[in-house]
């Protein structure tokens, strides 16, 4: 790959001071929608999460959002403008019209102990585009309104990468979704992957905050500061990737 879409998003975010919002680009609001598969028999929050955040990044890395690509145009040009994800959710018939759109679907199956009870988490990230062209098959879906259970998910798994949640901030799925996605992207463009690691969100205790906080200060993590559009106030840190 001789151009890296994330590149942009990387240069804009390079030497943001602690506590400062990082700089928008310019030009039209673009979003991604993230449809959360959300049926009769609900996935766990935090599987629906770790989904949510490997499916946003998963558009981005794959080769059909590189120059050349049929996604690249419209990819590039949300990296480099306004960033916005919108979440969604789908069940049904629903869920299997919004496969035809152009986009990844990342599923995550349940521990076996629970596979009676709960269902596989599945969100599809949709190629981005401008937030007044919406597919009418997404802008009719809703997301306010339903949350999924919460569950003690332990400790993350060897290897991937933790992207903690503000323990003093409270934000529906459909928000959360939409942060872990901008940490997973925010992580991986600071970082330079060019492959989708396995994602681990969790709520952190306050002193683990605290100590994340501080590695965000020393360029050792990275932070979400929201823009305070929805549910939390401007400049909040609502997420931490590590």
């Amino acid at each position: 790959m001789t151009e890296w879409v994330l590149a942009p998003l990387a240069d804009r975010y390079a030497g943001v001071k602690a506590g400062e919002i990082p700089p928008e680009g310019e030009g039209p609001v673009r979003a991604m929608p993230l449809v959360l598969r959300l049926e009769r028999r609900l996935p766990l929050r935090t599987a629906g999460l770790d989904a949510a955040a490997a499916a946003a990044l998963a558009v981005c890395l794959d080769p059909r959002s590189a120059p050349g690509g049929e996604w690249h145009a419209p990819v590039a040009a949300w990296v480099g403008g306004r960033i916005r994800k919108i979440a969604r959710r789908a069940r049904g018939a629903h869920w299997r019209a919004v496969q035809d759109l152009p986009g990844v679907t990342v599923r995550i199956d349940p521990d076996p102990d629970l596979a009676g009870e709960v269902s596989p988490a599945e969100v599809r990230a949709l190629v981005p585009g401008p937030v007044n062209e919406t597919p009418k098959v997404v802008s009719r879906l809703q997301i306010s309104g339903t949350d999924l259970p919460p569950d003690r998910p332990g400790e993350p798994p060897p290897g991937s990468v933790l992207i903690a949640l503000n323990p003093q901030v409270a934000m529906t799925v459909g928000k959360a979704a939409a942060q872990v996605g901008h940490a997973s992207m925010l992580w991986a463009a600071v970082r330079g992957a060019r492959e989708v690691p396995r994602f681990a969100v969790r709520t952190v205790d306050p002193d683990r905050w605290r100590e994340l906080c501080a590695a965000v200060d020393r360029d050792e993590a990275v932070a979400v500061r929201d823009a305070g559009f929805t549910e939390v106030a401007p400049g909040t840190i609502t997420c931490i990737a590590v």
